[in-house]
């Protein structure tokens, strides 16, 4: 057995920070715990090569239960099982989501997590290219940049959004979020940057740091009520790693409920079904389940400098040489925020625009140049769970989303398509625009459009709300990010959501990483 002053239970988003911040202070000592591996692999470094990083070894590769709503279709969701977790497999766009979301979370009970407070928090973790200002940092190790050798079309697809009626916008991360315009990236010259990148790897040089890499946690070890410890599978052996002040968990929306739940803490009779003693019986735990889901619609054009040409070898030389050519892109170049609905503050619906054919996560290819308009309906209001599948923790979860158990959200989803279809047919894309690949030109009525939306609806990777921010009657932590009924114990992640944020769910675990650091610190 050996001891840390704390452990720190994933290194993805927030779970990087976490440790990484920590283990500034000399005084402490900290151990970070990740089932994956420690090494980069190329296609993690490379933006546009992320879709290849899914259904491999680095994934987790989760899939729901038959959703109720969805024609009854299991939804591949991958995970990414590696050191900077889920900021190591995404599409690297750096978006804060809506003041009104942080607002209504401090309103709604979450104290101190007001959008004015947790401002700072987003400025610390930044290093952004554009300059430091009242939104923006340039001293964090975040690296942020705008991107840099957008294809050509992308600045095409965005004036047609203008010429649609959406505002131009400079900054989805400053005064306002509502417009469109290019998405700034976790990019460092043209590569990838992740958590691990930033907090991780200098933390590895400190003495009082120490990374397990695959090593999956098996349960929190609860003693006399308090959290004192991990057990660890690590090569084939079990382990006991204690701590000495708290755990941290930072597993992700399907992991860390998961580990909850294994720990004793969570729906009695859940537990009790499945053989584990029960700590602390909170029905909350996995509950309460939110994501963006996704609308991918795909055009063929006859216009040049799409992706489709990213394969030739002149790009690959172009990007190993000097990190400059198509590959640079993370895909989703462009995009931004609208509404469908009336009478609600923030824009509902993020559009990504990017200069390639997307569909099927990226399995699916056409042979001809095409572009993507994806609609992710960032303001979801449908909740699903997370369950134990058993006792064994090398099983998946069993996930239910409950994708469009809302009717507002299927009348959202219909909108946003027929929006991305008036971005096509307008002037300055008509005319390049050769084919509408999906929905297609046979999905016409309003019937024909919530068929196809259940049909071939993904999702935006953003599972979240699991281990929610709230009291114990409605929620798994307090506004401390502490465990109710465990001492020693926090979670930090996206699970902690209170409600998902509208945008990108990336900057805003980064921001709860740094926000938990900070309190455990002091």
């Amino acid at each position: 057995m050996t001891s840390y002053d704390y452990i720190v239970v994933g290194s993805g988003s927030a779970g990087a920070v976490v440790a990484g911040r920590l283990s500034e202070d000399p005084r402490v000592s900290v151990l970070l715990v990740e089932a994956g591996a420690a090494r980069k692999p190329m296609n993690v470094r490379i933006p546009a090569a992320f879709p290849t990083q899914f259904k491999t070894k680095g994934d987790w590769e989760v899939y729901t239960e038959p959703e109720p709503h969805l024609d009854g279709r299991s939804i591949y969701h991958p995970r990414a099982k590696v050191l900077g977790g889920c900021s190591a497999m995404n599409a690297m766009i750096y978006i804060r989501g809506n003041r009104a979301d942080y607002d209504t979370w401090a309103k709604d009970g979450a104290t101190g997590w007001s959008y004015d407070e947790v401002l700072p928090l987003f400025r610390r973790s930044e290093h952004n290219s554009r300059g430091a200002g009242d939104y923006h940092g340039t001293d964090g190790p975040l690296f942020i940049e705008d991107q840099r050798n957008p294809s050509p079309f992308t600045e095409t697809m965005v004036d047609a959004m203008v010429t649609a009626g959406l505002p131009r916008n400079g900054d989805f991360n400053g005064a306002e979020q509502e417009g469109v315009g290019h998405y700034q990236v976790t990019h460092r010259r043209g590569m990838r940057w992740t958590t691990a990148d930033g907090f991780v790897r200098p933390a590895m040089k400190r003495p009082n740091f120490t990374l397990l890499a695959d090593a999956q946690v098996m349960k929190v070890r609860i003693s006399d009520g308090r959290a004192d410890g991990v057990e660890v599978e690590h090569h084939g052996r079990r382990e006991l790693h204690r701590a000495e002040r708290e755990v941290i968990l930072s597993a992700g929306a399907f992991n860390t409920p998961q580990l909850l739940m294994l720990s004793g803490i969570g729906p009695a009779d859940h537990l009790v079904e499945h053989g584990i003693d029960v700590v602390v019986d909170n029905p909350n735990v996995g509950q309460h389940l939110m994501d963006h889901p996704l609308y991918v619609s795909n055009f063929e054009t006859s216009a040049a400098g799409t992706l489709a040409e990213a394969q030739s070898p002149v790009h690959l030389v172009k990007y190993l040489a000097a990190r400059r050519g198509l590959l640079t892109s993370n895909v989703g170049e462009a995009g931004g925020f609208f509404h469908t609905r009336s009478g609600e503050e923030a824009p509902d619906m993020q559009l990504i625009g990017g200069p390639a054919y997307f569909w099927d996560n990226g399995f699916a290819t056409h042979d001809k140049p095409a572009y993507t308009l994806g609609l992710s309906l960032v303001g979801s209001k449908s909740r699903g769970q997370v369950r134990l599948r058993s006792a064994d923790p090398r099983d998946s979860v069993r996930t239910t989303f409950n994708y469009f158990a809302e009717r507002a959200d299927m009348d959202s989803m219909v909108a946003g398509i027929e929006r991305a279809r008036e971005i096509a047919g307008s002037a300055g894309l008509r005319d390049l625009t050769t084919r509408e690949l999906h929905p297609g030109p046979g999905v016409g009525s309003r019937a024909d459009l919530e068929a196809e939306v259940r049909r071939n609806v993904i999702h935006t990777y953003h599972p979240s709300c699991t281990a929610r921010i709230g009291t114990e009657a409605d929620g798994v932590v307090d506004p401390e990010l502490f465990v109710h009924g465990v001492g020693g114990l926090r979670v930090a992640d996206t699970s902690v959501f209170p409600t998902i944020p509208h945008g990108n769910t990336h900057a805003p675990a980064v921001m709860v990483g740094e926000k938990a650091a900070a309190m455990i610190s002091g």
